[in-house]
């Protein structure tokens, strides 16, 4: 049964410079943010993240809330999709040496640079079709990914998270509750393709079968 839940309550969160974004992104930067290259993480801030890099105080509390939480044993095997240069399995494999991690991301350039610890557990390729069998991991996460696949592709991507998800899973989209928040994530979408009100993605998630847990990125 899939509950709202934050699990990334311990995540450091900072004021995002929303009106200035919206007064100097054009359609041009989403596009070359939307290739997930260089551009999108290392490159112009105008294009994205400015410098994607790693840092404890990100994911350590974070990855630990999810292993409390889930009552993951020392030998449970999770998947990141969309994973990036893979910040969050290294902190899991820091937190739990025994764990089976795998990450996929669309982004060949995220994964060629990805930490070192990790590497050899990170793949490209696409959340609407995973390459695992069905039933492959105790926990699988993807943290502000599938929305940034079209509706379609989207839904797809939930059924291949619960597909391959034996026990639990954990997702966050770009969502809102109120009009403001609706103007306010308009304004600092760089990548988002899929975004609705939170009712609507509840009454997506029941539609297409995916039951596992979920939780919204909201601009503020």
């Amino acid at each position: 049964m899939a509950h709202e839940i934050n699990l990334l309550d311990f995540y450091p969160r900072s004021k995002r410079p929303i009106e200035e974004r919206a007064n100097l992104v054009t359609e041009e930067h989403r596009g070359v943010a939307r290739q997930f290259g260089r551009e999108f993480f290392d490159g112009n801030r105008l294009f994205g993240y400015g410098g994607y890099y790693y840092h404890p105080r990100f994911w350590q509390g974070t990855v630990r809330r999810f292993r409390n939480y889930y009552h993951l044993a020392e030998d449970a095997s999770v998947l990141d999709v969309g994973c990036a240069k893979g910040f969050m399995l290294h902190d899991f494999k820091q937190l739990m040496p025994r764990l089976t991690i795998a990450g996929v991301d669309i982004s060949a350039y995220a994964i060629a640079n990805a930490m070192e610890t990790v590497k050899p557990f990170l793949h490209v390729g696409n959340a609407k079709e995973l390459p695992y069998r069905e039933d492959s991991f105790d926990l699988v996460v993807s943290i502000n990914t599938i929305h940034n696949l079209p509706l379609e592709e989207c839904k797809e991507a939930l059924r291949e998270i619960q597909r391959v998800a034996r026990q639990h899973a954990f997702i966050t989209v770009d969502a809102w509750r109120t009009e403001e928040e609706r103007k306010r994530f308009l304004k600092w979408n760089m990548t988002g393709l899929t975004y609705m009100h939170v009712d609507d993605w509840k009454r997506l998630f029941e539609k297409v079968g995916y039951r596992g847990d979920y939780y919204w990125f909201i601009a503020e």
